[in-house]
């Protein structure tokens, strides 16, 4: 077997050639041989806050062929945060799980109504052994996938691929649960992504300060620029609405749906033509998946990973493309749609403040340098946000694209009246 330093590191030091195998024959079936494997890390911070994300290249025989593949390993950074839980377990579980169990019944809905698959990832092992959780899953890289870069905001046309592939998501859970039996919901038949960790009595208080503190960073950042007293002050009467806000999402029956719940940048990669345009999307970093509306994921990834240029002028054509796409899925099952463009936008709306309290929170670590973000995983979790906090202000008077970025959202939200 060859092998490299990392490979005698923690959390590396997880994979072992028993799950490197279980992964090879679920993927190439089990007349591969495995003839040796190796870690190789190719991630940089800011790219992964959650969990440690390496890859596996392996060479094997099949049929008296040599053949090479590598995966990526998602793993247990094998030390909670200082001060705080270790939801490692919930987070792997929910991930794993996804793979396991939903991706298979979505992908027979899809295809039931003419539709490709789910784009995400192949997951081919998951061991979820309390401390040593990991996932194996399809590398990406080998079929021209990328991340886009963070710092500049999506344009249109790659917005316009999320947007699409979230209501493919969203309309083929609806599909789903028009499918069990009556009185059975997503939740029951899907327990975990109803375990909503982030509200537990050992998380709750620690997510709750979390979110206050995204708070706190807005107002430190209003303050710096200054001119908008006023959304200072509404953001300080905020803060109380924190627990009640991030609880919003279930409370809307008609449009629940299994959520992606961290559809940001670093969370989609996209394949790219000749001519250098996105031609497809792929989601990915499903560990905080969860049943709520469908309008939180909307939020989340318009309020996070756009610019105001982009976002304020297109709202309307972005709702369209939504809704099209979640449309044209009904269509192939032949169910009728059952709520228009119009109510849409309202729920959309209802929802604002989701996507506020996140982009305050998201942004500084969308545009920090690599060098610049604080390692979530190698402190305690108040260290972690005044750290964060800093950045926010450093980049202030550092970044040309902090304060425009930030601006518009809340001149968007002035605009329409969510916050005075």
């Amino acid at each position: 077997m060859e092998s490299t330093k990392e490979q005698a590191l923690i959390p590396q030091s997880l994979i072992t050639e028993g799950y490197v195998r279980e992964a090879l024959k679920a993927d190439k079936g089990s007349e591969a041989l495995l003839r040796s494997w190796k870690v190789v890390d190719f991630t940089k911070r800011g790219d992964n806050y959650a969990c440690v994300v390496t890859s596996v290249e392996v060479k094997y025989t099949k049929s008296g062929v040599q053949h090479e593949v590598s995966y990526v390993v998602k793993l247990n950074a094998c030390r909670a945060p200082q001060g705080g839980p270790d939801f490692s377990p919930v987070i792997f579980a929910k991930e794993g799980r996804f793979y396991q169990e939903i991706v298979p019944v979505l992908n027979e809905v899809l295809i039931s109504a003419g539709q490709e698959v789910l784009r995400v990832p192949k997951c081919f092992f998951v061991s979820l052994e309390n401390g040593k959780e990991q996932l194996y899953l399809e590398d990406l890289r080998a079929r021209d996938f990328k991340m886009f870069d963070r710092r500049k905001g999506m344009d249109y046309d790659h917005a316009s691929l999320v947007l699409s592939e979230l209501a493919r998501l969203h309309s083929a859970s609806y599909l789903l649960l028009k499918k069990l039996k009556e009185g059975e919901s997503l939740s029951s038949k899907f327990d975990f992504i109803s375990d909503e960790y982030l509200f537990s009595p050992d998380f709750a208080p620690v997510f709750e300060s979390f979110m206050k503190s995204n708070v706190d960073t807005g107002i430190t950042m209003l303050e710096a620029i200054g001119g908008y007293e006023s959304s200072v002050e509404w953001l300080r009467n905020f803060k109380e609405e924190v627990p009640e806000v991030c609880s919003t999402g279930t409370q809307s029956e008609k449009y629940t749906s299994i959520c992606h719940g961290d559809c940001w940048n670093n969370n989609v990669l996209f394949r790219y033509n000749d001519e250098g345009r996105p031609v497809e999307p792929m989601l990915v970093d499903l560990q905080i998946s969860r049943e709520a509306s469908l309008a939180c994921d909307l939020n989340y990834f318009l309020y996070t990973s756009l610019t105001g240029d982009v976002r304020r002028p297109n709202i309307d054509n972005f709702m369209t493309i939504y809704y099209s796409s979640y449309k044209e899925v009904l269509e192939g099952a032949d169910v009728p749609m059952y709520f228009d463009k119009g109510e849409l936008v309202k729920e959309f709306r209802s929802k604002n403040k989701l996507g506020l309290l996140f982009s305050m929170g998201i942004i500084p670590a969308l545009l920090a340098e690599p060098e610049e973000a604080p390692e979530f995983l190698d402190q305690d979790l108040e260290k972690f946000m005044l750290e964060m906090k800093k950045v926010a202000f450093s980049l202030l008077k550092t970044n040309p694209l902090c304060k425009p970025r930030f601006l518009s959202i809340f001149d968007e939200f002035l605009e329409s009246g969510l916050i005075s």
